[in-house]
Order: C-alpha cells, then structure tokens, then sequence
C-alpha cells in the first residue's frame, strides 16, 4: 500500500468516525426533544377557563384567534365537550388534533 493510499484510507475512516458522532448527538437531542414535548403535554390548559395569554400559549393559537375562543366562549357558554372547540372560526381538525394534547375541559 502505498503512502497516498494510506493517507485516503485514514481520511475516510476519520470522516466516517465523523459522521456517526454527528449522528448520534443528532439522535440523543432528538430524545431529549420528544421527552420536553412529553412533558409539556402534561401541562393541560383549561379552555373553559383560561384567558387569551394562556391560550396563546397553544400551538398555533395566536391572540386573533385566542380572542375568538374566549368571545365565543362568552357568547355561547362553556364548552361541553374537548371537540366544541371546532366550533370556532378558524379551528380545524389540523389544528385541534395539534392542540388536542395540550387542552382540558
């Protein structure tokens, strides 16, 4: 083997050494990711109760649409059940089931 092969040879190794390192930090904030969403997900915000901050909160909530789930709130009294919330302008099954796990009566 000459030297310049030897010197290719070493080179992938240490690239390919490289790129599993990088692989697995990439996978290990990958768990660390799901576990603070799991964790979130076990703080539930009360949609009959909670006011637009705290509603903002939710994924996808933003105060426009904060405001609307309060005032229909207020105009047409609790909601009875979790998927009520559908009824609010601007709430669809895309975005209920994102906030599904973040929500209580």
């Amino acid at each position: 083997m000459t030297k310049k092969e030897l010197i290719t040879l070493i080179m992938i190794i240490v690239i390919l050494i490289i790129l599993n390192v990088v692989n697995y930090v990439r996978r290990e904030n990958m768990k660390k990711s799901y576990v603070i969403l799991v964790e979130e997900a076990a703080i539930q915000v009360s949609i009959n109760s909670a006011g637009t901050e705290e509603l903002e909160d939710l994924p996808g909530i933003g105060p426009e649409l904060a405001h609307r789930i309060v005032t229909y709130r207020s105009g047409n009294g609790r909601f009875e059940k979790l998927e009520d919330l559908k009824e609010v302008k601007g709430i669809g099954d895309k975005l209920y089931s994102n906030i599904l796990p973040y929500i209580k009566l």
